[in-house]
């Protein structure tokens, strides 16, 4: 059976497809407030013929999403292409987890399921967005929390705003962290940094635990940064499309 996926994060949506749980493609587009549910539609229609996807043979589909004002709207558009109601990540949906934090995120929640499914508890899921999330599933399936930190994109684009000389720049890994050019120093800056930091918080909430974890990290800055990372971390760019696709077999009707 195939169903259509939708992640919508603060800066992103994004969108596939699963068929018997394999992902036949992962798409980002632009999260816009200011679009309605028909430009939506367009949107997606494109994005499922771009990879010949025949939208009569969708069975199903599910939402996960962090803006609430863009989930209303992904589900009539959704709805219009395909006359399906999506499934909604959200309180009372079974996740086959056992989550201790009041309020955890939806897109957090999807990540620890597919994390659990395909490799594993004890594990460090890492979504790398708008803001960077690491969270924790402790070896008894327990989603026990994380921690939230600002994304790089984000971080820069403080930078640019909050001081008179700096510019906006390409984000990408110079040679080397000792630098005297300042667009390199802020691209070192943001790249080595956030490997860094990432690689800290594995070390704390390592010892915190008291044993290893399978590190899992996903989002689109995810390929640019982790590379630079001195732990082993696992790049998963399907992972919440997983995610959705197991709480969408857990859920359905």
């Amino acid at each position: 059976m195939k169903i259509l996926t939708v992640d919508i994060g603060n800066s992103n949506i994004c969108i596939g497809c699963v068929k018997d749980h394999k992902v036949e493609f992962v798409e980002r587009l632009n999260s816009d407030r200011h679009k309605t549910d028909l430009e939506y539609a367009v949107l997606c229609k494109t994005v499922l013929e771009l990879h010949q996807i025949d939208i009569a043979a969708l069975r199903g589909a599910i939402i996960s999403s962090v803006v609430p004002p863009l989930t209303e709207l992904l589900c009539k558009a959704i709805e219009k292409l395909t006359g399906i109601r999506a499934l909604v990540v959200g309180p009372g949906m079974k996740t086959g987890i056992n989550i201790l934090p009041q309020g955890v995120g939806a897109d957090l929640v999807v990540g620890a399921v597919a994390a659990i499914q395909f490799y594993g508890a004890p594990a460090i899921i890492i979504d790398m967005g708008t803001a960077t999330t690491m969270t924790v599933v402790d070896k008894n399936k327990c989603f026990t929390g994380g921690v939230i930190l600002p994304g790089i994109a984000l971080a820069l684009q403080a930078l640019e705003n909050g001081t008179a000389q700096l510019p906006h720049i390409q984000l990408e890994a110079p040679k080397k962290t000792i630098l005297t050019d300042t667009i390199e120093c802020m691209q070192a800056g943001a790249v080595y940094g956030s490997a860094g930091a990432i690689d800290a918080l594995i070390e704390r909430m390592t010892d915190e635990l008291g044993y290893d974890a399978t590190v899992i990290a996903s989002g689109g800055l995810a390929p640019m940064i982790v590379p630079h990372c001195k732990h082993k971390v696992i790049i998963d760019d399907e992972l919440l499309l997983k995610g959705l696709d197991i709480l969408f077999y857990k859920n359905c009707k």
